[in-house]
Formats: C-alpha cells, sequence, structure tokens
C-alpha cells in the first residue's frame, strides 16, 4: 500500500469499529425480572433450565459486579429516572424528574411498557402519562399470577386488590380462566415488536416480569421438571452454585461462601436457618415444594424470554437491537416474617405449593440460597440483597461470550441508553428545573474498554444503608440490638462475600466514607438513621 494512502486508511480502519457503534440508533429492549436471586439462571451459575438467558450470555456481555437499589419500588424509580431514590415527601417520581420513556420518545423512539410498574397508579405517575405510547400491566406491585384481580390475602397486603391496566383502562378485573401473568407478559411485549418494527423508527421496549416474586404460582408442566431436584436442602445447593460461579469465571477462587454463623458480630442477625437434617419429613417436603415451584417460575420467565428473542430475530430487528437483562433486587424470602405469621400458615392449610389458591414464599433459607454466594436477600444492602446477574447483547456490537468485572448501577442506564440513542437529558420541562443525572454511561464497557469509575454507589432502604468507593464498602445493617450497631467495613476485591468486617482495623477509611454517606444522606432527603 502506498505510504500515503496508509497514513489517511490506517487511522480511518481503526477507528471505523467504535464510530459504527456510534452511529447507529439501536431498538431497546430491557427486561427486568422481580425478586431473582445472583445465582438463579444457569449462565450465573444456577440449576434452573435457562437455555435462552444463557444463550443470550454467550451472545452478549454478562457483568459480575452490576447494582440495582435492593427493593422492588426503589429500583424502578432509580432505573427510570437516572437518580438515585428521593425518600422525602415528594415521593419517587416528581414532577421535575424525567422519566426513561420521556426522553426517548422526545428523541423519535417508539416507546412501550409490558408488566409491572409500581411507581404509582394516579393519572400523573402512570406509565401513559411519563412517557410510554403503549402499557399493559400492573401499576402497583405484583399479584395472583392466575387472576390479578385476586385480593392480596390480609396477611400481607390487607386484602387490597392491586391495580392492572392497559393504557387508559385502568382497574381490569376481567381474566380468562387459562391466564398466567407471565405468559400473557410476553405475548404482549411480542406482539409490541411485531406492531414497532413495522413503524421505520426505533423503539424503545421494556418488559417488567412479576416472576419470581412471591406469591409462588407455577403451571404443572413447569413444576414436574424439578420434582425431587432439591432433596438435598439448602447448604449443597449453595455450595455446588459456589463452585460453578467460580468455573465460570464471574468469582474468583478465592470468594468465599457466605456461612449461616459466625461467633458473635453481625451474622447473628443475619439467618434463621434451620439444619436440614433437623426439619421433620412433611416441613422437608414442603420446603422442596417451595424452592421446585420458584425454579418452575424462572423456567416459564425463560421460556418467554426466548419467544421475545425470536421475535427479535423473525421481524428481522434482532441486529439493531440491545438487549438488557437484570433483576430489580437479589433473591427474596418474605416479607419481613410473613411466613411466621398464624394468617399466613392459615391461608395455605392444605394448599399445595404452587396452586392457585395459595400463596406462598420462597422463605429464608432458599432466598439466602438463590444470592450464592453472598450474604442476604432481598432488603438488605449487603451483595445478597443489591448484586444483580445482568446480561447486554447487540449482535455485531458487543463481543459474544465476554464477561466485565467493571461495577455498574442501574441509574447508570438512563445516559447510557440516551447516548446510544443520540438523545439529550433535559436542564428543565414544564417550566421545572430537572435534577442533573447521577449515573454515568456504560458505553465504554460495552465497547469493551475501561470507563472512569463512578466516585460512589450508595443505598438506602428501611434504615439499612450502604456506601461503595471503589473497593471499599461500609454497610448499616439495622437488625443487630440497637447498642451492637456499628458502620461495618468491607474489602470487596478480597472479599466479596463481605464475611470479614475490617472496621476496627481501618476507622479512618470509615470515617470519611461515613461523612460522604452523609452528605448523600441530605440530597436523598432520608430522615433519621
Amino acid at each position: 500500500m502506498n505510504s500515503i494512502f496508509r497514513r489517511i486508511l490506517t487511522p480511518l480502519i481503526l477507528a471505523f469499529p467504535v464510530f459504527l457503534f456510534a452511529a447507529e440508533r439501536p431498538n431497546i429492549v430491557m427486561i427486568v425480572c422481580d425478586d431473582l436471586g445472583y445465582s438463579d439462571i444457569a449462565c450465573y451459575g444456577g440449576e434452573i433450565q435457562t437455555p435462552n438467558l444463557d444463550q443470550l450470555a454467550a451472545e452478549g456481555l454478562r457483568f459480575s459486579q452490576f447494582y440495582n437499589a435492593a427493593v422492588c419500588i426503589m429500583t424502578r424509580a432509580a432505573l427510570y429516572t437516572g437518580l438515585y431514590p428521593r425518600q422525602g415527601k415528594g415521593g419517587l417520581l416528581r414532577p421535575n424528574m424525567v422519566t426513561l420513556g420521556e426522553v426517548l420518545r422526545d428523541a423519535n423512539y417508539s416507546t412501550a411498557m409490558t408488566g409491572k410498574w409500581h411507581l404509582g397508579n394516579d393519572p400523573q405517575r402512570q406509565p401513559i402519562h411519563r412517557g410510554f405510547d403503549e402499557y399493559y400491566g400492573l401499576l402497583d406491585g405484583c399479584s395472583s399470577f392466575f387472576n390479578p384481580a385476586k385480593p392480596d390475602p390480609d396477611f400481607y397486603n390487607g386484602g387490597k386488590v392491586r391495580t392492572f391496566a392497559h393504557n387508559q383502562k385502568v382497574k381490569i378485573t376481567d381474566f380468562p380462566d387459562d391466564y398466567y401473568a407471565t405468559d400473557a407478559f410476553t405475548d404482549h411485549a411480542v406482539k409490541t415488536i411485531q406492531d414497532l418494527t413495522k413503524k421505520g423508527k426505533p423503539f424503545f421496549i421494556n418488559l417488567n416480569y412479576t416472576a419470581p416474586h412471591f406469591p409462588l404460582h407455577a403451571l404443572p408442566e413447569d413444576i414436574e421438571k424439578y420434582r425431587g431436584k432439591y432433596a438435598d436442602g439448602y447448604e449443597p445447593l449453595r455450595k455446588r452454585r459456589h463452585q460453578k460461579l467460580i468455573e465460570l469465571g464471574i468469582i474468583d477462587a478465592e470468594t468465599k461462601l457466605s456461612p449461616v454463623d459466625l461467633p458473635r458480630g453481625s451474622f447473628r442477625y443475619d439467618y434463621e436457618v434451620i439444619p436440614w437434617d433437623k426439619l421433620d419429613e412433611a416441613t422437608r417436603a414442603r420446603e422442596e415444594a417451595r424452592m421446585e415451584v420458584y425454579a418452575a417460575m424462572v423456567d416459564r420467565m425463560d421460556q418467554g424470554i426466548g419467544k421475545v428473542l425470536a421475535a427479535l430475530k423473525e421481524t428481522g430487528a434482532e441486529d439493531n437491537t440491545l438487549v438488557i437483562f437484570f433483576s430489580d433486587n437479589g433473591g427474596c424470602s418474605s416479607w419481613p416474617t410473613s411466613a411466621k405469621e398464624p394468617g399466613f400458615l392459615e391461608y395455605n392449610k392444605g394448599i399445595p405449593v404452587g396452586d392457585p389458591r395459595g400463596y406462598e414464599f420462597v422463605g429464608k433459607s432458599w432466598g439466602w440460597a438463590q444470592n450464592s454466594p453472598f450474604r442476604k436477600h432481598k432488603v438488605w444492602p449487603y451483595e445478597g440483597g443489591i448484586a444483580t446477574p445482568m446480561i447486554v447483547r447487540w449482535p455485531a456490537r458487543i463481543s459474544a461470550g465476554k464477561i466485565t468485572h467493571q461495577p455498574g448501577h442501574l441509574v447508570d442506564f438512563m445516559p447510557t441508553l440516551l447516548e446510544l440513542a443520540g438523545a439529550e437529558y433535559p436542564k428543565e420541562r414544564g417550566g421545572l428545573e430537572i435534577p442533573p443525572l447521577e449515573g454515568h454511561s456504560l458505553v465504554p464497557v460495552l465497547e469493551g474498554r475501561q470507563r472512569t469509575q463512578p466516585e460512589s454507589f450508595a443505598w438506602s432502604f428501611l434504615k439499612n444503608h450502604a456506601y461503595r468507593e471503589g473497593d471499599w464498602k461500609i454497610i448499616w445493617n439495622i437488625s443487630p440490638p440497637l447498642n451492637d450497631r456499628k458502620w461495618e467495613l468491607y474489602n470487596l476485591k478480597e472479599d466479596r462475600s463481605e464475611t470479614n468486617d475490617l472496621s476496627e482495623a481501618h476507622p479512618q477509611v470509615v470515617k470519611e466514607m461515613v461523612a460522604n454517606w452523609q452528605e448523600w444522606k441530605t440530597r436523598m432527603e432520608l430522615a433519621g438513621d
């Protein structure tokens, strides 16, 4: 090649992949599941059959350190606004905040949401009034999978009926006899893909499954696949998943499996796990059934995701569609001790786990196992409550089969998707000043590069707090007696499972991080401790 042409062409050739990545506006399909554990799906160490998510991982990028906000509603507030959840009088979604739907629609995207919203059912907060052209699902939480109009039990939600809507039609109460929410959400998302691909402009489709959130409801043919799979109990399951995560390269070999208990210390208050061999035969059988049904719920969701991926392929949208999958919090036990209350026991008496008549939780022991190798579960800011499997796929744009260990948080989605969509985050809307974004773009990570890491990540819910800077993380655990509570300190690079509290060895690190958390706390309008 002539040296002059070489000098001209070589920079262009080297720049071409980045230019191509940045130039095309992708379709976006964001799939959010509810209460899924870190190690539940097979490509994150689990034994549940998830071939479609495994395929997504094989064709895309997996994150080993991606964070949500520990509980459903807080996650959705952070996800849709790109802001950490404000907890003052104004609520989580305010008139001076913009949503992903609004900014992408402003950028000439078609927008649609299916499934759980959870940010309010008054007219000012419904999805169709906050940026989504199409909406079908539950506005205010989860309900019976077989009949969303069935009232919740008194022991959980005071007998209230959840609000189901389709666009302007709110409080739908009529569902067919063969209704199953996971399948209904899948079918609506598939139809939406088919409809929107005909419009000739990019689309943003947000599919929010309620699976595998309680109540434990599954179809008999799915439950049957898992009969007997959990007969040896929680601890062997945790050990198998831990080993598989190491083999997959998602965690390193030095990452410990969080123990049930340790002599004096915060672990005294972590779990109420009765050893499997100490349970009577009837209790073991019901415990097995809980995990069998839970696995069936995850399995059915994966089947639905397969149909969504097939629809993208069949409509010709697959290559230029960014598909994102993650969970809104870690695996769940119960809320918070309902499984021990007389009302719970009476309500489910004589009803098999998984039956439409029942309302079961998976329980603390399985809830802990689902987040192997980490501590705790939903609500808690230990890694078990806030770490999620996270997969992204964009054929011909994202290298296939990679794992990134760069940390990220769901507040990063807003700047990421705006950058890819060529959209702008507004400074004001309707005469109101919009708070500046608090997330940071993940585009460098998607391109296989190292991004400048955010200075910190933070969490707070029900007076449980956490703050991460680099590899250091402090945690305030509300569960010990008041005089035993203190800020704990962990080095996540050396101890991702948070088994070795270093607060006494590094008091200055704790002091500085607590001061930074206090500044964050003020901005989040948190009261008290």
